[in-house]
């Protein structure tokens, strides 16, 4: 049996939507109230591996359901990397990481619950959902790619670090992100743990991280505008970054000052996740995949290319 390149590339495109819809439905767990629907993990309770006797429980269980459609198209993604014609050992390697990252997924969750909904575990379910949503934005691109190539950087070395700054300070905003929402009123159970900080205090920590993150993209905006290789590369991926962050930025501030009502929330998380894959998409930008054999010198400096997985200077 053989998979043609675009067929498996459909089906990691497949894969990461539901790995995105998963931090959604899950976010809509906690904000029903539904945490602790199941108070119980693997099985939904003492009584019933699979429960859906009220509306909290369903809530739950469906979500938990859901996992399963992800464990199919993950698996999927694995064979598909073994069957796939040619078969390409950097596209297995990146599957794989996705059945860590469901893995990883599995366990933490059932922390959250053991530790009736702790912030911190949590946070971690989320956090562990952003790696995820790394390795499967960047499987997609690699699948995209045509085969038996390298990638070259195509970028000035000021624009690199940049992009990679841009990428930290977007963790971090986001990282902040979860430490207001441990703090706030969604617990995802009315007994739940809350960290014990002053919301407007870590409120005002993420809006400066927000600030930063949005002013280096300008500022990379600005830089690149300069340089014509540049701006071919990254400014397609780079405005549809900005896009996305200033929409997040608007529906947070809404949000906060209208007393984070559920549904404003929900486009927060989801806001967040779309931003993390706009991330990933401007880091990619920077290098492009060239046939083996082409060598294309920058700025008057040989091109840096990845070769066999690992980084060489030619």
């Amino acid at each position: 049996m053989q998979l043609q390149p675009r067929r498996y590339r459909i089906i990691t495109i497949g894969a990461l939507l539901a790995l995105c819809t998963i931090i959604v439905t899950g976010a809509g767990v906690r904000l029903a109230g539904s945490g602790l629907g199941c108070d119980s993990w693997p099985a939904c309770n003492e009584t019933r591996f699979v429960d859906v006797s009220d509306a909290h429980t369903a809530i739950e269980q469906l979500n938990r359901l859901f996992t399963g459609v992800i464990v199919i198209l993950v698996a999927a993604a694995v064979l598909g990397s073994l069957i796939r014609v040619p078969r390409r050992r950097d596209l297995t390697w990146l599957s794989l990481g996705l059945v860590a990252g469901v893995f990883g997924q599995a366990i933490v969750g059932g922390v959250v619950v053991l530790t009736e909904l702790h912030p911190a575990a949590v946070q971690q379910h989320f956090l562990l959902s952003m790696v995820t949503i790394v390795n499967g934005t960047v499987l997609v691109r690699r699948a995209g790619e045509p085969d038996d190539v390298v990638r070259r950087v195509v970028v000035r070395r000021t624009t690199r670090r940049l992009v990679w700054l841009l990428a930290v300070l977007t963790s971090v905003a986001i990282f902040t992100g979860t430490i207001v929402t441990g703090t706030g009123p969604h617990a995802g159970d009315e007994n739940a743990r809350r960290f014990g900080f002053d919301i407007s205090h870590v409120a005002r920590v993420h809006g400066v991280t927000v600030i930063l993150t949005i002013a280096t993209a300008l500022a990379l905006l600005a830089w690149v505008r300069r340089h014509r290789a540049d701006r071919d590369a990254v400014w397609q991926p780079l405005s549809t970054w900005v896009f996305v962050a200033v929409l997040q930025a608007a529906v947070g501030y809404v949000q906060y000052f209208n007393g984070v009502p559920e549904l404003l929330v929900a486009l927060h998380i989801a806001g967040a996740t779309g931003l993390y894959v706009a991330t990933i998409h401007v880091v990619l930008a920077t290098r492009r995949p060239v046939p083996a054999a082409v060598e294309v010198p920058l700025d008057g400096r040989r091109a840096e290319v990845i070769a066999g997985g690992q980084l060489t200077n030619t």
